[in-house]
């Protein structure tokens, strides 16, 4: 039986969610809107100084700005995971939402799949001639798994990726931890480990290499030598990323789905409760994660301690700052009105443009053949190089929508996925 001879049945042992569409977009723009301006605020390093800089201060190119690495924690407590977290919320419940309306329209799960696969086309282009921290890849391959989850209700879906998600945290925990502890602790000391502490100099060292490559490129390269470099050094690096954060990102996407499912987006929760719910996580989970911020701070901020707190030790930690953002900025959007509110919301419902255009707008800031900056500036000075990213994404997204239907990629990947011109102007 096909999708659309099965449609528009109700998720099994799901009642349908008692907010209306229109509602939920809405709300889902506007929390879209600050997550992908928040990405920014993540990226920005790896944009301007060395990919491992990201979460290594020590691979930072001259001076900081930060000698007391006050502005990491800040930015690894308020910042780091959060965004990217909340960011996947959004797809998993994006995805509900265009099946959703795609069912009762008799489309079938064909139109998903297709919507996908220009995804993962977008993502390689993005990786390969833009920027190396592409996620479109990964939201890709993730949601053609997702895709057989669809019709679970509110609660399967919830209970599922909250397993996931924290089984997966357990693992990071493992596989992450251990190297902190070869390289950092007395256990690195013991003779019978050190085949293996060995072999982690020796992974660091490949690190630092590719670093020595990249700063050659990004200073005095083209923007040939950049592609080059990206094919040549960099060609597994999407399914690398695959195998690793899928286990985080595909039970992420499968708890928006069951928060959309269940209301969250469109005031189908208790608010008072949301509110109460949305604060603990927020709170509990950050203070949480400023307690293993201060511990790797005073360790020294090591190359595998800053990967252990980012992949491993923060995980857990990190899901009730995710889930408690996502409460109340769904009870903020429901209410939010004026200049802000709708810059925000537009900048939501252009998030591709601008998350490809922020990268296109970085490279041009940063790359030697264009601004230049890649290396130069402290981490201050990166900050006010966000600022002026939000005030691009905040001033044109608006003015565009209140002409166009759609924002320019969004409009490229809605003709693609149903393969057919759709009018663009109002």
């Amino acid at each position: 039986m096909t999708d659309q001879q099965a449609t528009p049945d109700t998720p099994r042992g799901a009642e349908p969610a008692p907010a209306k569409p229109k509602e939920r977009i809405a709300s889902l723009d506007l929390i879209r809107g600050i997550a992908v301006l928040g990405i920014l605020g993540a990226n920005i390093v790896a944009f301007g100084q060395p990919f491992t800089a990201y979460m290594w201060p020590d691979a930072w190119i001259g001076p900081t700005g930060d000698p007391d690495n006050w502005l990491w924690v800040a930015q690894f407590v308020l910042i780091d995971g959060k965004m990217r977290g909340l960011f996947t919320l959004l797809f998993g419940a994006g995805l509900a939402l265009f099946m959703d309306k795609a069912w009762e329209r008799g489309a079938s799960r064909a139109l998903q799949a297709r919507r996908l696969a220009w995804l993962l086309v977008f993502g390689l282009i993005h990786f390969f001639f833009i920027w190396r921290g592409d996620i479109l890849f990964l939201y890709s391959v993730s949601g053609f798994v997702a895709m057989a989850f669809l019709r679970w209700s509110a609660r399967n879906l919830l209970v599922i990726g909250l397993l996931g998600y924290v089984m997966a945290g357990f693992a990071f925990v493992l596989f992450m931890g251990f190297p902190y502890l070869l390289a950092d602790t007395a256990l690195g000391q013991d003779p019978k480990m050190a085949e293996a502490t060995a072999g982690l100099t020796e992974a660091k060292q490949d690190v630092g290499r590719d670093d020595a490559l990249e700063r050659e490129v990004l200073t005095d390269g083209s923007y040939i030598d950049f592609v080059t470099h990206q094919f040549s050094e960099h060609l597994t690096d999407p399914l690398i990323s695959l195998s690793t954060f899928m286990f985080e990102t595909l039970p992420l996407m499968l708890i928006g789905m069951g928060l959309y499912r269940a209301g969250l987006f469109g005031g189908g929760l208790n608010a008072r409760k949301q509110a109460i719910w949305g604060w603990l996580g927020v709170i509990v989970g950050s203070a949480l994660t400023l307690l293993i911020a201060l511990a790797m701070r005073d360790g020294g901020l090591t190359y595998w301690g800053t990967i252990a707190a980012f992949t491993g030790f923060t995980h857990h930690v990190r899901l009730p700052v995710v889930l408690g953002l996502a409460a109340l900025l769904a009870l903020y959007g429901a209410h939010a009105s004026g200049w802000l509110a709708e810059r925000l919301s537009a900048a939501g419902r252009a998030a591709f443009t601008n998350y490809l255009g922020t990268s296109v707008l970085m490279m041009l800031v940063f790359h030697p053949w264009a601004g230049g900056l890649w290396g130069e500036l402290t981490r201050p000075e990166l900050y006010l190089v966000v600022l002026f990213g939000w005030a691009v994404m905040l001033g044109w997204s608006k003015p565009w929508l209140e002409r166009f239907r759609y924002g320019p990629l969004e409009w490229l990947w809605r003709c693609l996925t149903y393969w057919r011109f759709f009018p663009l102007k109002r």
